[in-house]
């Protein structure tokens, strides 16, 4: 069994229950968007957002559940959904998990409508059911994702990224979703505001692991699906590399600049970068950074009681940071 199927084990029947509720959520009268979203629904990924938020809805209330996380964990995959469909038409992207993009088949305009589409059915489902906490939580993740994407864009025109700045980005892009995904799941089942606010961490944490692991496959000699060097052809100052900078000599941070800025599509000195950066310490630094982020998840699950939700999300930090792609 793959292991996001044993990952999936105690909540298999809500995540099949989950499948429909989604697709439902996701009906218009409009005959073109009915098209587009069951395209949608038939390449969908993993579903890791929605695992996400029943674990920790059936960890923090001892297995309870309520109508309420079904719509939680919608909400998140619309807004998710809305989000990369947005994201394929900002970096003009005709794949999406092997499949054609929605910009690709139906161009940049439907596209566009589509995310909005998403994105209003996302906000209207919490806001019929009056389920305002969850709306909340949802809320600032949008606004986060949006200023770390901005953030990215503006950093990487000057190259001049710290650690710090680093860590802001991809806690914005990438955490802030899986931290609120975990928050909603405790909020969905009453748990109190210490509790969402502590999964909520324990989500953050996660989520910048994840991204550090996607970092580093672009310094992976293993065959992954992706080539290397792609950060780099994009000007992308990740972890590996923000580190090498801020531990090499004048006379050799010029020469990966210089690489990153203007040399970035020669296959060549992007392969000398890429040796440099593992020769300097660069790879074995971030994954450190990555293990502790693993290890403070880990704490917050050790504040819970064993059960096999809590075990589920513990193999899910494993696959996090042990993933091929």
């Amino acid at each position: 069994m793959k292991p996001v199927e044993l990952i999936k084990l105690p909540i298999k029947k809500e995540m099949e229950l989950f499948e429909k509720k989604f697709k439902d959520s996701m009906l218009s009268k409009v005959p073109l968007l009915n098209r587009i979203t069951y395209y949608i629904v038939r390449r969908k990924g993993k579903q890791m957002r929605p695992m996400f938020v029943f674990l920790v809805a059936k960890m923090v209330s001892n297995g309870g559940f309520d109508e309420r996380t079904y719509r939680g964990a919608s909400v998140v995959e619309l807004i998710h959904t809305a989000t990369l469909v947005h994201d394929d038409v900002v970096d003009d992207s005709n794949r999406r998990r092997g499949f054609f993009s929605i910009n690709a088949l139906w161009k940049n305009k439907i596209a566009v409508l589509v995310g909005d589409f998403l994105l209003s059915k996302g906000l209207l489902l919490s806001i019929d059911n009056e389920d305002f906490d969850l709306l909340k939580l949802i809320s600032i993740a949008v606004r986060e994702m949006s200023e770390g994407e901005l953030l990215q864009i503006e950093k990487a025109r000057k190259l001049d990224i710290t650690e710090d700045i680093y860590f802001d980005i991809i806690r914005q892009k990438t955490a802030t979703l899986i931290a609120a995904c975990c928050g909603i799941g405790a909020a969905s089942v009453g748990a109190n505001q210490d509790t969402v606010q502590q999964m909520r961490k324990f989500g953050e944490y996660i989520g910048i692991a994840f991204q550090i692991k996607d970092d580093l496959f672009d310094y992976s000699d293993e065959k992954i699906g992706k080539p290397t060097g792609i950060d780099i052809k994009e000007q992308k100052m990740t972890l590996p590399l923000i580190h090498t900078l801020n531990n090499c000599s004048a006379k050799e941070k010029a020469w990966i600049i210089n690489t990153v800025k203007k040399h970035n599509k020669n296959k060549v000195r992007v392969k000398e970068l890429i040796a440099f950066v593992k020769e300097n310490g660069g790879i074995d630094y971030t994954i450190s950074q990555m293990n502790a982020y693993k290890s403070k998840a880990i704490a917050i699950l050790n504040n819970y009681s064993e059960s096999p939700y809590k075990a589920s999300l513990l193999q899910m930090i494993d696959y996090v940071v042990e993933r091929k792609i």
